[in-house]
């Protein structure tokens, strides 16, 4: 059996977490993750929707979900930015809806002193911005370069996006077997027909005894529709 876990709202230490949960507001701690993995070592499902947080807390959380001895599957479903992008680099899968963005950027404080305390929070800075850096290129394999320009130019990515760059496996609900929906770089289908090709799929999956008829007609009409949007797309 899986254990699904929210990531929701904002990611925060254990202190400002009793704050948050005082008010019922979403948030993510270490706590309260690790609260979650320690009730078992089942396969477990992590739903991402966050604006990010605090990149410690997201640093202690990060760490023990690469220690957690189970399969972690990261569901992005709404956006998934700053320190909560950090905590998704944890899954072994990491699916991303279509609908979904994920959001790096460089790590930044509110400071105040002298050049010289200035000056050393720049290093601090640049040594989390590092850190971090290193999550990523774990994921997705690219140098530390490539990835820090990432984060100095605050990129967004959608699902598509974020799948070619390596941040993410796959995108959510798009059939498997045809690799054109996620990979092509031209002629993708819209996400009209890719909701479309979704709820066809949940039908046929109803019915537990299909027909060798049924099958054909649910076949053809998936067919038509991908047809039908590469031709409003060749117009």
């Amino acid at each position: 059996m899986t254990k699904k876990i929210p990531i929701k709202g904002d990611v925060v230490d254990n202190a400002t977490a009793m704050l948050y949960e005082y008010f019922k507001m979403d948030c993510v701690s270490p706590k309260a993750l690790n609260d979650a993995l320690a009730e078992g070592d089942e396969d477990i499902e992590l739903s991402v929707a966050s604006n990010g947080g605090d990149v410690f807390a997201a640093s202690e959380i990060y760490t023990a979900l690469k220690n957690y001895p189970g399969k972690i599957t990261v569901n992005i479903e709404g956006l998934a930015a700053s320190a909560a992008s950090v905590i998704a680099m944890a899954g072994d899968t990491i699916r991303i809806s279509p609908t979904a963005q994920m959001m790096i950027h460089k790590a930044w404080s509110q400071s105040q002193g002298n050049a010289d305390d200035l000056g050393h929070e720049a290093g601090v800075l640049q040594s989390i911005d590092d850190s971090i850096s290193m999550a990523y290129q774990q994921k997705t394999k690219l140098s530390d370069d490539e990835i820090q320009g990432l984060m100095r130019n605050e990129t967004w990515m959608g699902a598509k996006e974020a799948v070619d760059r390596g941040f993410a496996d796959e995108i959510m609900f798009v059939d498997e077997s045809q690799p054109v929906i996620i990979n092509s770089i031209s002629e993708v289908p819209s996400k009209n027909a890719v909701n479309k090709f979704l709820n066809l799929i949940k039908n046929e999956k109803k019915q537990s005894q299909p027909e060798v008829k049924k099958h054909a007609t649910l076949f053809d009409h998936k067919l038509a529709i991908l047809m039908q949007e590469k031709e409003n797309f060749d117009e």
